[in-house]
């Protein structure tokens, strides 16, 4: 198990890369992390279910309508995809979304990614590389990490400290957990994994639920409203 003083040593480095340089970067009003839960409790038909319901969701008129309607009318999204400490992988990179027809591009991207089907679930880890992913070529007025799995972290430390040295540079981390096989789970992502201002849990009661999930989800990140605004 890694240590205490190696996370926090981890940490403080990814803490500098949050920071951006001078370099003149696409304002948006959201940069959005998706991270997707690619672990092995995850099956193939869970993991289809998950992927589609993003998809739809960037298909949805209504998340475009969101998007538009922000002060500058356009965020960054990427998607990656973890499981372990130490493995993740980017599925689909930052994407300038400012207009229907890019939304639609991105959720095509999400569809055509492969997947990395990886063991372990560290929510710690997974939280650690999607702080790194920001600062890249996109300057946005909130910074959103929207983590969903369907277990609690066991691979490397819990996340509490990454969520903090987030939540200190900035960085609003939400929550969607999958209770299909712990019902409680949701708790603990309010205990462990979720922090910032506004931040916020959508349970997705079984796989079969995610999409909706994940559209109330969106609709809310990219308003920066409540979610039950969304229901």
């Amino acid at each position: 198990m890694l240590s205490r003083r190696t996370l926090l040593a981890s940490a403080a480095a990814t803490s500098s890369l949050v920071v951006r340089p001078a370099a003149a970067a696409t304002a948006v009003d959201l940069e959005l992390v998706l991270a997707v839960d690619v672990s092995g409790s995850v099956d193939w038909e869970e993991y289809a279910l998950q992927r589609q319901g993003y998809a739809d969701a960037f298909r949805n008129p209504r998340l475009h309508q969101a998007i538009r309607g922000g002060p500058i009318g356009r965020i960054a999204v990427i998607m990656t995809q973890w499981a372990g400490f130490t493995l993740q992988s980017v599925a689909v990179p930052w994407t300038l979304v400012d207009s229907a027809a890019s939304a639609v591009s991105f959720a095509d991207a999400i569809l055509e990614a492969p997947r990395y089907r990886l063991r372990g679930t560290s929510l710690s880890g997974a939280l650690l590389h999607a702080t790194r992913l920001f600062g890249d070529g996109f300057e946005g007025s909130r910074q959103v990490i929207d983590v969903s799995g369907d277990g609690p972290n066991n691979s490397g430390p819990e996340p509490d400290t990454v969520r903090d040295l987030a939540v200190a540079a900035g960085i609003t981390i939400n929550g969607l957990p999958i209770l299909t096989d712990l019902p409680w789970l949701g708790d603990y992502y309010r205990s462990h994994v979720i922090g910032g201002p506004g931040a916020f849990i959508e349970e997705a009661v079984s796989f079969e639920a995610f999409g909706a999930a994940v559209l109330r989800k969106l609709l809310a990140e990219v308003s920066g409203l409540t979610p039950h605004r969304f229901a």
